[in-house]
């Protein structure tokens, strides 16, 4: 009986001593991609799109409108996947507050706009086009400040 519980605590311990190896052996791999991930990896601003704008001051980026997926007028809709950021004072309170209570709006403008074209519409018009008359009809709501410049971080088209 001793001699069974002598060997069945010894396999359990090899056991136990190869899971300790294999946890430290993750561990180092994890503390290891780590150190690597921040130190020789580019930042993720520097993945982004370059027409995005470098900022300083009180200026910021307005990306509260957040990523919009928009079904297409075609009989069989694609999908556009689309990102509007703006910059914007962020010392205006006034004008920061009215952007972020319109967000809704913002979100509403962007699908009925680009909801009402085709694939093949969408793929004739430029983003130049697209982003004028977004900030056109952005424009129209604001009543306490103005927009200067829409970028699109994401557009994409799907079908």
């Amino acid at each position: 009986m001793n001699l069974t519980r002598g060997v069945r605590g010894q396999t359990l311990s090899y056991i136990y001593r190869g899971l300790i190896i294999v946890l430290i052996f993750f561990g180092l791999v994890f503390i290891g991609g780590t150190i690597y991930a921040v130190f020789f990896q580019s930042t993720p601003m520097e993945n982004r799109r370059s027409d995005i704008p470098q900022i300083s001051g009180t200026e910021q980026i307005f990306t509260g409108i957040g990523r919009i997926r928009v079904s297409t007028a075609d009989p069989q809709p694609g999908m556009v996947i689309i990102f509007v950021l703006f910059e914007y004072n962020s010392g205006d309170r006034p004008f920061s507050e009215e952007l972020a209570l319109r967000v809704g709006e913002f979100r509403n403008i962007i699908r009925e706009y680009v909801g009402s074209f085709s694939i093949i519409e969408l793929q004739q018009l430029s983003e130049e086009t697209i982003k004028a008359e977004l900030l056109r009809r952005f424009n129209q709501i604001l009543r306490l400040g103005r927009i200067e410049t829409l970028y699109f971080n994401d557009f994409m088209i799907l079908g």
